[in-house]
């Protein structure tokens, strides 16, 4: 039951944040948060990650769909069994981010995204144009749930093969 818990509950907390921007933040706004370090705006990401296939929404809002059926069902058979902790939690997480994103392809026709990263002065460390183009991410708390998700299903399968070597 914890693992469902953790899977709305991401899903809740980035739909009311996803509506809290959509109705409080114009697109053209940024809001500068932690001395500037996050910036915070309501941005319309019509395709997938970085924008891929923006052209063909229906595409990308099926394969959307298809994907989050298909991870649902590993996890419906992941809670079957005893153990898997690091895998239930890295499936939970990742599908309450793939939720949000796909209920928002669905609904919206785009997905909202709200939290951008900005790099001080770099003086020559960092490319300018790398730097404008990090800075032209804009992620949401689903975006960051799949990511972590993603890493504890890795971990997961490292342990396992581990396991199965000793």
């Amino acid at each position: 039951m914890n693992y469902i818990m953790t899977l709305v509950s991401l899903f809740a907390t980035d739909n009311a944040v996803k509506e809290y921007i959509e109705t409080h933040v114009s697109q053209d706004t940024q809001i500068p948060v932690l001395g500037g370090k996050i910036c915070m705006k309501n941005h319309h990401n019509t395709g997938a990650m970085f924008h891929l296939g923006g052209n063909n929404r229906s595409m990308i809002a099926v394969i959307s769909l298809v994907f989050s059926a298909f991870v649902s069902g590993i996890f419906a058979a992941a809670l079957t069994t005893k153990g898997n902790v690091i895998l239930k939690s890295g499936l939970a997480i990742l599908l309450g981010g793939a939720y949000s994103n796909t209920y928002d392809r669905l609904k919206r026709k785009y997905v909202v995204d709200y939290v951008s990263f900005r790099f001080k002065n770099t003086q020559g460390k960092m490319p300018e144009k790398l730097k404008h183009a990090l800075e032209a991410i804009v992620f949401n708390i689903s975006d960051f749930g799949i990511i972590l998700g993603a890493m504890l299903i890795v971990v997961s399968e490292i342990f396992r093969n581990e396991k199965k070597a000793s």
